[in-house]
């Protein structure tokens, strides 16, 4: 079973449908019992980076989610999540990743939110990351304002007016800065490689 954790997020719905359309059973849930039991943990987000910990942590959820050891994919705002503080609310995130989400700049012809098709470039090898599979010019929808910073952590980027981080890794924790329930083709294959973990 996989668990999409309730962050108040408006895209619950769409995750669930993006992985029924892979014959794969989901429940969004805030209760720990049921996030700790699943086989994967998807941390989706739609909305803001002070609302959505506030969720977490009022259904008492940070510390469980950055103890767990199976696979968990953060979407969009979910991936931001994973990092240590955000510009927006100037909240204070999960920590599991280093650094500072900050707000993009918009730029002549680059409104922000960055919104629409872009690609995402594998750094290195990804013959078996989230991006295995899909063709490397393939386009993936994004809806954003804020970016993650860049590091170590950092399998894909994506460029809009400046070089973002469109994927990242550590240990069992992935994220993506598009929306692969919103992509697509090629947002469906990023699923199921991550239901293959």
């Amino acid at each position: 079973m996989i668990a999409v954790v309730d962050t108040g997020g408006a895209n619950l719905a769409s995750v669930g449908n993006a992985l029924a359309r892979l014959g794969r059973e989901s429940v969004v849930s805030g209760d720990a019992d049921v996030i700790r039991s699943a086989s994967h943990v998807i941390l989706p987000g739609v909305g803001a980076a002070g609302h959505s910990m506030d969720r977490i942590r009022t259904a008492g959820l940070e510390t469980v989610l950055t103890q767990l050891e199976q696979p968990v994919l953060g979407i969009c705002l979910g991936m931001q999540l994973l990092f240590q503080r955000s510009e927006e609310d100037d909240a204070e995130l999960l920590g599991i990743l280093p650094g500072v989400v900050r707000a993009m700049d918009a730029a002549p012809g680059l409104p922000v939110p960055h919104m629409g098709w872009n690609c995402a470039l594998p750094c290195g090898d990804q013959s078996a990351g989230l991006l295995a599979g899909t063709p490397s010019d393939s386009y993936y929808y994004f809806v954003h304002s804020y970016a993650a910073p860049a590091g170590e952590w950092v399998t894909a980027t994506s460029t809009y007016g400046e070089e973002i981080p469109a994927c990242v890794q550590v240990r069992n924790f992935h994220g993506v800065q598009f929306h692969p329930e919103r992509s697509g083709i090629v947002g469906a294959q990023v699923l199921a490689n991550f239901l293959a973990l």
